[in-house]
């Protein structure tokens, strides 16, 4: 199979239409909920509901969270332009518009790319339709997952959570997480396993959002569990515990959102740079694609290196999601995408400030908020330095234990 560079042409209308929500619905009212920290963007509500409709009617493949299934892998050796590749495209775009508003949107968390990766075909119909946060990240385990120890214990039809989650994002709007809880320490990261606990189960309890640098349209929770039941049917995908898998099932999640992240960085650095060109023009610096850097101002040859970096981080990114809709094994391809998005999407952020001076510092533009909300993008779903080590062993073929 051949990847083609050029946007598939069926999703064009996809991309198009979610250009114009970002510009004439998100960029408005971006300033607005970025200054009320934790106050719930109800404009969000009739988008929402835009979205349900599009993706229900089956006109727009790829308009709401999808998912990684493996076992999925079709006979025919056909090349698939599918709803991962149509999902970075369409949240790439909403990004360039607002990226704590994207990250608030009703039914489109990253649990819901957890369900929709890892559930069984009874589970997807029963889940459909909610809005699931995705709990991870504990006090004092930092970036490796593999250590959590927030505990799942079987009790008849039951599981039994004990354990405390942080920066939860959509914790507290969410209509159910998605919980990361181990079934048993002593077998390490084969036993950890995702959950579905909907809001108002008994023992659930968000403690408090926290104060963020960035995307602070976005609610993030620290939510503790505390005796708390779950049906067994609320453990996404097989109970068993298999040794020889390891952690894969669980990190199944991961190759499929570590590309939605790589957009949302792809998004806010093309934003970023678009207005930069924009205020470089209005003070007379052009940048010539005809000429070489070196031959331009200083802050041209800049611009030109800041795009071709964008345009690496794009190419990942397209090339993960593909890998994802032909089901071929994406792993490395998605942590690639995720370390090199997420890395230049901070950088050029930041360089853009920089470049527009005290127009890029103050509040008169965005420039200074899109610096502060891609931050939280090389750093959430792994951390840039997580990333370079899975890269480093997929390619040397090493396990987490002989290469930390």
């Amino acid at each position: 199979m051949a990847i083609n560079l050029d946007d598939p042409k069926k999703f064009g209308a996809l991309r198009d239409q979610a250009h114009q929500v970002a510009m004439n619905m998100l960029r408005p009212i971006s300033r607005k909920y970025d200054q009320a920290e934790h106050e719930y963007p109800k404009e969000l509500d009739m988008l929402a509901a835009m979205i349900d409709g599009l993706s229900e009617s089956g006109a727009s493949e790829g308009a709401g969270a999808a998912g990684v299934r493996r076992e999925e892998s079709g006979d025919d050796k056909s090349v698939k332009n599918g709803s991962n590749l149509a999902s970075v495209m369409s949240i790439a775009e909403m990004c360039w518009g607002d990226v704590g508003l994207l990250l608030s949107m009703p039914r489109q968390g990253l649990g819901n790319s957890a369900i929709a990766s890892v559930a069984n075909d009874e589970q997807l119909k029963r889940f459909e339709g909610t809005w699931a946060a995705m709990a991870i990240t504990e006090p004092g385990v930092g970036s490796d997952s593999a250590n959590i120890s927030t505990t799942a214990v079987k009790d008849g039809d039951e599981y039994v959570i004990n354990g405390e989650k942080i920066y939860v994002t959509s914790g507290e709007r969410a209509d159910s997480v998605v919980v990361w809880a181990t079934l048993d320490k002593s077998l390490g990261r084969a036993a950890i396993k995702s959950f579905v606990v909907q809001k108002g189960t008994p023992g659930m309890k968000v403690e408090r959002l926290e104060h963020k640098l960035g995307i602070r349209a976005s609610d993030t929770a620290v939510i503790t569990f505390t005796d708390c039941r779950v049906p067994a049917e609320n453990l996404l995908g097989s109970p068993e515990v298999d040794v020889k898998q390891g952690f894969a099932g669980a990190m199944a999640t991961f190759d499929n959102t570590r590309p939605l992240v790589a957009s949302m960085a792809v998004g806010c650095a093309r934003a970023s740079l678009d207005l930069t060109r924009d205020l470089l023009e209005q003070a007379g610096v052009v940048v010539d694609y005809d000429r070489p850097a070196i031959n331009q101002s200083a802050a041209a040859a800049k611009f030109l290196q800041m795009e071709a970096d964008l345009e690496g981080a794009r190419l990942l990114m397209l090339q993960a999601a593909w890998m994802a809709d032909n089901r071929q094994p994406n792993s490395l391809e998605a942590s690639m995408a995720k370390a090199k998005a997420g890395r230049v999407g901070s950088d050029i952020t930041l360089s853009c400030v920089e470049l527009a001076g005290s127009l890029g510092y103050s509040e008169n533009e965005l420039l200074e908020k899109w610096s502060r909300d891609s931050k939280i993008l090389d750093i959430f779903e792994g951390t840039q330095q997580i990333q370079q080590l899975i890269v480093a062993r997929r390619i040397l073929g090493l396990s987490s234990a002989e290469l930390k």
